[in-house]
């Protein structure tokens, strides 16, 4: 028979410990909304929302949460952090419609002794009345041993006495935190473990932080040695290198703990992810596992090439599992599979021949450091293809174009017809203008009539940046015909210079 899978409690702090990173603060809105989606759609257990006694948005915030749980029947996974200060926390909780406390205390003999100044038989008392009276106003307790890591490794013969005595008490979970992000797996799972033994009827939680970015693997080892629950935030973060991620933990869990499991929805986490993102004002790095934007992205040629022979570059991180898709990148790494994986994608077929010379157009591109997106394809099949069949006769050989503040814009322009070269200087009332300007004074000398402009349009792929590739698309007038020209660059102007440059030469 398989073997039974143990559960595994997450408990998601975005709201409350990942809102300390710094210059975060989200709205009583945003809160809320934040606080929805990780009950109802990521499905995390619980969500620790916020600290007592902080502030009136504070409170307002956690009135708005505990309202929504309790009409939903979550109110008992929707915790605040408290502090052993008499009756104050708990009557702030009891305001704000709140039902679990999670206690802040000392797990370390050098923040006991340093920062409260205190004995740990007084520290100990102060920590049974506050659950006392939480229990007498019928909210739960989960307590937090602060410093726990150092406390392990520095002053052990306390942390026991401390948990000693929190076995005597009504506590629901003890959680157990690496407060400074100072531990390494090892240690992780050799303290965990000594105490998960000792105390083998207790549920502990298991917080990490990343200040040596070991936390996901903290977690992985914490969970080796038995933690019942650990603590996570959304894209990481958190004060200082931020919390144990989310996404990267629960990937892990999945993938390489078969005898764990969780309640957590893998397809939300990306959608969860850029909601609080957007929130926050935290930007997820490109390379986030996961989440970030180029981690599905495939770069190099010879990868987008073993992909299509037998998938030769696919693992168990399938971006589908994380309501994601795979994208082959375009630059000057590409090779001929990458583009073809994307013009696939987009239902284009090319010839060989043309498609070598899209591919050679890319890389040109990407050595100019210009970012090529599945959405320019289109754009620069067009370009080159359109180049390709015109006799160049005319060569724009240099252009310098200024534009100033109280100056009219000017261009001093360099070209050459059919091997004579001419130069002229002109203005104008942009910079295009006054391109145009000079071209006129050079074709006045060959006595030859321009075309009209008789309309300029200008696009930009869907979903373009200020990076992004514009198409100018030039419509002429000439001998009383009607014909378009294109030209593709991300500067405007230079993509209507190029649009101008196929004219000339198809007149």
């Amino acid at each position: 028979m398989p073997k039974k899978q143990r559960y595994i409690e997450i408990m998601d702090t975005t709201l409350r410990d990942g809102e300390q990173t710094s210059g975060v603060s989200f709205s009583a809105l945003e809160k809320l909304t934040i606080a929805k989606l990780l009950l109802t759609e990521l499905k995390v257990d619980r969500i620790e929302i916020a600290s007592a006694r902080v502030s009136e948005g504070e409170f307002d915030a956690v009135k708005k949460i505990t309202k929504w749980a309790k009409a939903n029947g979550l109110l008992d996974r929707v915790e605040v952090l408290t502090f052993v200060d008499g009756t104050v926390s708990v009557e702030w909780m009891i305001k704000a419609g709140a039902k679990v406390m999670n206690l802040l205390t000392k797990g370390s003999l050098n923040h006991l002794t340093h920062q409260l100044k205190k004995k740990p038989e007084q520290h100990f008392t102060e920590i049974a009345e506050v659950i006392q009276l939480g229990r007498k106003k019928g909210i739960d307790c989960n307590v937090y041993l602060e410093d726990w890591s150092n406390g392990m490794r520095n002053s052990k013969d306390y942390v026991i006495q401390y948990l000693d005595f929190l076995s005597t008490q009504p506590v629901k979970r003890i959680m157990l935190p690496d407060t400074l992000g100072v531990l390494t797996p090892s240690e992780s799972f050799e303290f965990v473990s000594e105490i998960v033994q000792r105390y083998p009827k207790k549920h502990f939680d298991f917080h990490a932080h990343n200040d040596y970015d070991l936390a996901t693997g903290n977690v992985f080892e914490a969970l080796k040695a038995g933690a019942s629950g650990i603590h996570l935030t959304v894209n990481g973060m958190g004060e200082r290198a931020g919390n144990a991620a989310l996404a990267s933990t629960i990937a892990v869990i999945n993938d390489f703990m078969p005898e764990l499991k969780t309640s957590v929805s893998e397809k939300s986490l990306y959608r969860v992810s850029k909601l609080v993102e957007t929130f926050s004002g935290f930007r997820i790095p490109v390379n986030k596992p996961v989440v970030g934007e180029n981690v599905f992205t495939q770069t190099a040629g010879i990868h987008a090439d073993g992909d299509k022979k037998n998938n030769l570059y696919f693992s168990d991180l399938m971006p589908e599992r994380f309501g994601r898709q795979r994208r082959y990148a375009l630059g000057k790494t590409s090779g001929k599979a990458n583009i073809e994986n994307n013009l696939s994608q987009l239902g284009i077929h090319l010839s060989d021949q043309d498609l070598k010379k899209v591919t050679q157009r890319i890389i040109e591109l990407g050595d100019r450091k210009e970012i090529v997106t599945q959405a320019d394809l289109p754009y620069i099949i067009s370009d080159v293809l359109d180049s390709v069949a015109i006799e160049q006769k005319v060569q724009i050989e240099n252009y310098v174009l200024t534009h100033s503040k109280g100056l009219n814009p000017s261009v001093t322009l360099r070209i050459c017809i059919e091997g004579e070269s001419f130069e002229e200087h002109a203005q104008g009332d942009g910079q295009y203008d006054a391109f145009m300007n000079a071209l006129k004074k050079i074709y006045k000398q060959k006595k030859i009539a321009l075309p009209l402009l008789t309309d300029y349009a200008v696009t930009i792929p869907p979903g373009g940046k200020s990076d992004a590739f514009c198409e100018t698309i030039i419509t002429w007038r000439h001998n009383g015909r009607e014909f378009k020209t294109r030209g593709l660059d991300s500067d405007q102007t230079v993509a209507a210079i190029k649009a101008t440059w196929k004219m000339l030469n198809s007149i």
